[in-house]
């Protein structure tokens, strides 16, 4: 099925291909979407609803995310209906790492920020994918060097289900050519040069040049800017406590 609005071929090709690796992660049933509501996250979001895939879809609220992004929540909501859960820290585990490390501790050290990013994402996250059989994502190969090897399909080894990324091969320019040509809402700061949003204190606009992830966690280096929701769990978060 193709997109109503027009696209150039090499975008419906992607488009394409994109929704063959949605129908796939369908196939695997129960399989779920977890969405902070990027850009890419609104493409494929899109092609769930578009395409009436069966397939989940969640987001994590982690307490700390810009005025924007909830903002757009309530315009998928408007737009989609109610087709997704929101899923939250646990306020036990929260007040302990506040008490421990202060509100904004995760600026001193990268373990600091990586267990706050444990606590407000990645715990939640295992909720929303336990006894799930395949994970959906938005990531991009080219958007960091964390990222470059990235396939259409992977094994997690962490929550051991099948991870689909049906973005991966897609450029920036053509997931910004898949919004505007479907009129896809998407997060205000991404006029105001913030690329890549998460948490408010941990994201910022970058500069002409920077690369897509610079704005994220910018005080550290390229090789630690993940959260642990993808790649690895955190050392200092054992696994066995994250479900």
């Amino acid at each position: 099925m193709h997109i109503s609005s027009p696209l150039d071929s090499r975008l419906q090709a992607q488009v394409d291909t994109a929704l063959a690796v949605l129908r796939d992660a369908a196939r695997l049933a129960p399989a779920v979407f977890s969405t902070s509501f990027g850009a890419e996250d609104m493409v494929v979001l899109d092609l769930i609803r578009r395409h009436e895939l069966d397939i989940g879809i969640f987001t994590l609220d982690t307490g700390r995310l810009p005025e924007q992004t909830y903002a757009l929540m309530q315009q998928v909501e408007e737009r989609y209906g109610a087709c997704l859960d929101t899923l939250y820290p646990d306020q036990d585990a929260l007040q302990r790492l506040v008490s421990a490390n202060g509100i904004n501790g995760f600026y001193a050290s990268v373990e600091n920020r990586k267990a706050c990013c444990a606590v407000r994402k990645v715990k939640p996250l295992a909720r929303g994918l336990a006894a799930k059989r395949a994970w959906v994502t938005g990531l991009r190969a080219q958007q960091a060097v964390t990222r470059a090897q990235l396939q259409a399909r992977e094994y997690d080894t962490v929550y051991c289900l099948e991870k689909f990324n049906p973005l991966f091969d897609w450029t920036e320019p053509q997931v910004w050519e898949y919004l505007r040509a479907t009129q896809v809402p998407y997060n205000a700061l991404h006029d105001r040069g913030y690329p890549s949003i998460g948490c408010a204190p941990c994201t910022r606009a970058i500069a002409l040049g920077e690369e897509t992830r610079a704005g994220r966690w910018w005080w550290e280096s390229a090789d630690t800017k993940e959260c642990g929701l993808h790649g690895s769990v955190p050392r200092a978060i054992p696994l066995r406590e994250l479900a």
